[in-house]
């Protein structure tokens, strides 16, 4: 199974070239980047970890690229994504996300299915690499 999550999901794997070229695109716009990383990738964990802190002041994509390739030696096994944030006072969110790292091994979801009263289906999605602790889930 492949998470979908982000922009550029559904695509294979972006390339450093191509990751350096949405990173150009990202600070071209005046959005600040930072880097993410995660061991479940559970669609409502929104809260991923910080690597290091958002790069409001940068503006050169190697420098971006660099630190996504030393999260990727930290945490091979991990989700690691680049965030834009665009910082304009009145707008203040999210631009872009993407996804540029992966577990070799996506184990992928559970969908659980309950009844609940009346005719009431509730769904619940679990992710079997939270069966792990974290810190073990891959690798």
């Amino acid at each position: 199974m492949r998470v979908t999550q982000g922009t550029f999901s559904f695509l294979p794997d972006l390339t450093d070239e191509q990751i350096s070229k949405q990173v150009k695109y990202i600070l071209d716009n005046g959005w600040a980047a930072a880097v993410e990383f995660t061991d479940d990738p559970h669609p409502r964990n929104t809260y991923w970890e910080m690597w290091g802190h958002p790069m409001f002041d940068l503006r050169d994509p190697a420098g971006v690229l660099l630190e996504v390739n030393a999260c990727r030696k930290a945490y091979p096994q991990h989700y690691i994504r680049v965030n834009a944030f665009d910082a304009t006072n009145g707008i203040e969110s999210l631009k872009l996300s993407f996804i540029v790292n992966r577990p070799d091994e996506e184990p992928g979801f559970n969908l659980h299915r309950t009844e609940g009263p009346g005719r009431s289906i509730i769904y619940t999605t679990h992710s079997y690499a939270a069966q792990k602790p974290a810190g073990s889930r891959y690798g």
